[in-house]
């Protein structure tokens, strides 16, 4: 569990804009009760940070070790299940809350690893899963592809945030500012590509100009 106050704030705010984002989702996509829809939310708020404690060693994870965490998870699961359903469109909050969760928690996954003992370049890694954790097994379990692997900017923003985390923190900047502006970094980035589609480079279909052609069927 971790002891430091700034760190745990951004960790459950993470965690309580993941269950909200998980719950619309499961009002957007899936015909589900309340159960199903707290639970999904549950899943996308306590994922990455049980991926990125397994990970550490950080056993039991901080989500099973500190109440706060279900409870918090839970409560955003509840309050997207009862005032989701009154939003006509539930895109833009969805997104909005998906790149808060990926934002929030890029930064902590690699302030916790630099605190156990990790070097720069591993938390970064490591900051990156625990921000893309959650929203994949979301995705997973709705059967979709994973935002990580269909969205040009998902990861990446990621990477960045927690880049700027560790590179704050080496620098001896830290706090809950820089933890705060740090994600805002990986938050600006994410929107940015959500608002004008932006995409990562991707393999040229054959169909593009400078991509193959495939032969006909029976030619030569």
């Amino acid at each position: 569990m971790s002891t430091e106050p700034p760190l745990l704030a951004l960790d459950l705010a993470g965690t309580f804009a993941f269950a909200l984002n998980g719950a619309l989702t499961a009002l957007r996509t899936a015909r589900l009760d309340i159960v199903g829809v707290i639970t999904l939310g549950m899943i996308t708020a306590i994922g990455g940070g049980i991926i990125r404690d397994v990970l550490l060693g950080s056993l039991p994870p901080a989500t099973f070790s500190d109440w706060r965490y279900l409870a918090v998870a839970a409560a955003g699961g509840l309050i997207a299940f009862t005032f989701g359903r009154g939003l006509d469109r539930l895109n833009t909050p969805i997104n909005i809350l998906d790149a808060a969760g990926l934002s929030l928690f890029a930064v902590t996954g690699a302030k916790k690893a630099l605190d156990l003992g990790l070097g720069p370049a591993q938390a970064v890694i490591l900051g990156a899963v625990t921000g893309v954790g959650g929203g994949t097994l979301r995705d997973v379990v709705i059967r979709q592809i994973p935002s990580v692997l269909s969205s040009g900017l998902y990861a990446i923003p990621a990477l960045v945030g927690a880049t700027v985390a560790v590179v704050s923190i080496k620098l001896g900047v830290e706090g809950l500012p820089a933890g705060l502006a740090a994600a805002a970094v990986c938050f600006a980035i994410r929107m940015v590509g959500v608002h004008f589609g932006i995409d990562a480079p991707r393999p040229r279909a054959a169909h593009e100009p400078g991509g193959e052609e495939e032969p006909p069927p029976g030619g030569s």
